[in-house]
This record gives C-alpha cells, structure tokens and sequence, in this order.
C-alpha cells in the first residue's frame, strides 16, 4: 500500500486531489467574499485557490523545524566566528548567517547576494578546504541523497560513506560537526535518500568523538541528549549528532 503510495504521489500532486472536497466550500466563499469586496476587484482569472489550510494547528517538518532549531541553539553556545554549511536547509541558513558569517556550500549553488554570507558551488564529496581547516561545520539532512542521482550528482551507492568521510576529512582539532540524517530501518529508498541506523553513521567517525545526540522520532517528537543505542526502533525518524575532533 505504502509503495503504491508513493509511486501515485510521484505521478500526481496527491494533495491537490484530496484538496478537492474542499472546493464547495471555497466557491461559497469566493462568492461571499465578492459581495463585500466593494471596490476591491475579485475576479475569477486572479483567484488563487488554497483549499486545505483550514487547519486546527499549524502544520511543520519535525525534522527540518527542530533541526534548524537544533543547529540554531548550538551555535548560540559555542559562537563560531564562521561557520560553514553543506547544503542544508536555505532558509534556515538564511536566518543564521544573520548573526554568524557562514559559509554555505551546495552542488547546485545558491544565487542570492546577502551580507553575512557567502554561496559557493560545490561537491560534498570533494570539498574545497584543506585538511582540518574548518572549526564549525554542519551538514543537516544531506547525506543521505548523496550517490543517488536525485540532484543531477552521479550516481554512487558508497556516496553517503564517502560524504561522510570528507566532512570528517576537513574539521580542525577541537572543531564541531553539526549532521543530521534520517535514521530508523537502514535501507535505500531510491532516489530520494537513504535511512540510516545510528550506529552505521557513529561507527563513520573514526576520527571524532560524539559529544551529543538528540532525534526526533517516528510522531514528530524530539528526544533530546540520549545516547544513540537507545533509540526505539524507528521507521523514519532524524538523528542530530555532534560530533568534535
């Protein structure tokens, strides 16, 4: 069921269709709407229909919402005089790069001009930085895509190990890396990422010690400063790992 799911989500906009049940109630009200608009001009060639947000809370990302907020609060304590980030979330970074100057890197670069941060082009797995040259780091839900082709990168079944290795590769001594990943059943869900256990992602750093853990599990919730191996069994939950050299 849930891989029929997925391949009809692929080929349609499933939103859209269950959004449809709510097309009388938006036609009453666009008519309601027009005989109070007095002056206002409510056509029908300028209507813009969202059908589906009356909602009794705000919907979020658990991940993407507590991850940057994660990434966030760990800045606030260490106060990096520059950060460097490899490809996470823009608007997260956006908002970041307002109070410490970053460095963002993606493999489709990002085309905006804003003080306090500086947009490059290039590869995870062959970053421009010398080794041990980067003191703060953070890579939030990336490696996980890497080798599958979804974002025009080759293809490379060892890509998230070798990603992996290349973060490790440029932290400078007493340096902090900042990952998240999706964590639960280990598998390939292709291609758009790949589930990792925690141990697999941990037993990655060779180099560097774990300093802190926290998830967010398969309901939404985050479960902060536990140790990885006791995380429950999950399905498709985020690991948020801090590691340091």
């Amino acid at each position: 069921m849930e891989f029929a799911k997925r391949w009809i989500g692929a080929l349609f906009d499933w939103r859209r269709l269950v959004a449809l049940r709510y097309l009388p109630r938006y036609v009453a009200d666009w008519l309601a709407f027009r005989r109070q608009a007095g002056t206002w001009s409510v056509a029908v060639a300028d209507s813009y229909p969202c059908l589906a947000d009356q909602l009794p809370t705000t919907p979020f990302d658990p991940h993407y919402f507590y991850q940057g907020n994660w990434l966030a609060r760990r800045l606030a304590e260490a106060k990096p005089r520059q950060h460097v980030d490899i490809g996470s979330s823009v608007l997260a970074i956006g908002v970041l790069s307002a109070h410490v100057p970053t460095i963002f890197l993606d493999y489709r670069p990002l085309m905006v001009r804003q003080n306090g941060l500086t947009c490059v082009a290039a590869d995870i797995s062959r970053l421009p930085f010398a080794d041990q040259s980067v003191s703060s780091l953070s890579c939030l839900h990336v490696v996980e895509h890497i080798g599958l082709g979804r974002y025009g990168d080759r293809l490379d079944a060892d890509g998230a190990r070798k990603a992996v290795a290349e973060l490790q590769r440029v932290v400078d001594r007493g340096g902090h890396l900042y990952l998240t990943t999706p964590i639960g059943r280990e598998r390939v869900c292709f291609n758009a990422h790949r589930v990792f256990a925690p141990a697999t992602i941990v037993s990655w750093f060779t180099q560097m010690t774990l300093t802190g853990f926290s998830y967010v599990s398969d309901d939404g919730a985050l479960i902060e400063n536990v140790s990885p191996s006791d995380v429950p069994r999950l399905e498709y939950g985020c690991g948020f790992f801090e590691f340091r050299r």
